[in-house]
């Protein structure tokens, strides 16, 4: 089936009417970036008033799209059910009567338009889609009642994707209650320097094209989240290796961000395969505690190890403060029981991922199908 096509900004409006927060004259709700996930969830709304920010934010209402453009490939577009503030960094698109909100918003979290989006965005660390470039994208226009059939399909589809995330989340929670349980009262503590190896690693020489691009997997902050690390987006050649005294640590070896941009610092991920870390990474070997043990305590303490960051506007950790992190140490018979409990957790976590994928799948080839004209 054919739809005419026309462009974005005929058919809907990008809205910058601008505010200084300081005017503000009761409680709003401010919306950042860091509020909605990939895939357009709200998350942590809270209110602001007068003097809690200071630069201008742009105004929304319950019948915008919230478009973040910086990082388009992060796809956090949103559909908000109450009025507010944002960052400059999220554009309001107000949809006109032409267009279903629902509709739209579909067709811009698409992963070909967010592949689209990413490819127009300008600049290198921090690339932002522009307004004026968001405005000419190409839009097709079915019929209304056909928008609204095809939003209402996809919104269902959506729901099961989104119950899936839930239960992996709440199975991520569901270890944090395990150890809180099982260890809340634990009162024998030590210092973590006293119970593991702690070091950093360093960065080869970027100057030299020969010291990158080898067998070595080479992991820096951005990629410690909490999770394990099975492949790195970087790696290091022997060369290179040698020439900055990396050294390889063994899977098992807890890491972490020591600073960063962000959240990043105070987060911890495990290695699941021999890698070498960059500088900003402490690497923690654990000596006569289990590391599953340990990672998840690590995980449990990350807005305590996150307060302890030295410096001004950026603060930050190093290996002399991660090393006087207090410890529990229950003994490794308690321990042992608590890794098997994660492991069965882990087993239904990777089902449940499994699951998620193939979802995501289908729903991509929905969304392709809708749009096309298929459904």
């Amino acid at each position: 089936m054919t739809w005419p096509v026309v462009p974005l900004e005929e058919v809907a409006t990008i809205e910058r009417s601008g505010i200084d927060p300081k005017s503000l004259e009761s409680e709003t709700p401010y919306v950042g970036l860091e509020n909605i996930k990939t895939g357009g969830e709200l998350t942590e709304v809270t209110n602001v008033k007068n003097g809690d920010l200071k630069s201008t934010k742009f105004i929304f209402g319950s019948n915008h799209i919230l478009y973040g453009k910086l990082r388009p490939y992060l796809a956090k577009i949103a559909l908000p059910s109450f009025s507010g503030i944002c960052s400059t960094d999220i554009l309001p698109i107000l949809p006109g009567s032409h267009i279903d909100r629902g509709f739209l918003c579909h067709y811009l979290r698409q992963p070909s338009l967010v592949d689209f989006a990413t490819s127009r965005a300008e600049g290198v660390n921090l690339p932002r889609l522009s307004p004026k470039t968001l405005a000419k994208f190409k839009i097709p226009l079915p019929p209304l009642e056909e928008q609204k059939r095809i939003a209402a399909i996809l919104d269902k589809a959506d729901q099961l994707r989104q119950k899936r995330r839930q239960a992996i989340a709440l199975l991520d929670s569901l270890t944090q209650s395990i150890f809180v349980e099982m260890f809340g009262e634990e009162t024998q503590t030590r210092k973590l320097a006293e119970v593991a190896s702690i070091r950093s690693g360093s960065t080869p020489s970027r100057s030299d094209v020969e010291n990158f691009g080898g067998s070595i997997p080479w992991v820096k902050t951005t990629e410690v989240k909490g999770k394990v690390i099975h492949f790195t987006d970087e790696t290091v050649t022997q060369k290179g290796a040698t020439a900055a005294r990396l050294k390889t640590f063994q899977p098992g070896t807890i890491l972490m961000a020591m600073y960063g941009q962000g959240t990043t610092r105070g987060n911890v991920a495990i290695l699941g395969i021999p890698a070498t870390i960059n500088q900003a990474c402490a690497a923690i070997e654990p000596e006569g505690l289990d590391e599953t043990f340990l990672f998840h305590q690590l995980k449990l303490k990350y807005n305590e190890i996150r307060s302890m960051g030295r410096g001004g506007n950026q603060p930050n950790l190093n290996l002399e403060i991660v090393g006087s992190i207090d410890i529990k140490v229950p003994d490794s018979a308690r321990q042992q029981d608590f890794k098997q409990a994660i492991e069965r957790i882990n087993h239904w976590t990777d089902q449940l991922i499994l699951s998620s994928e193939v979802y995501e799948s289908l729903f991509a080839s929905l969304q392709f199908r809708a749009f096309a004209g298929e459904l």
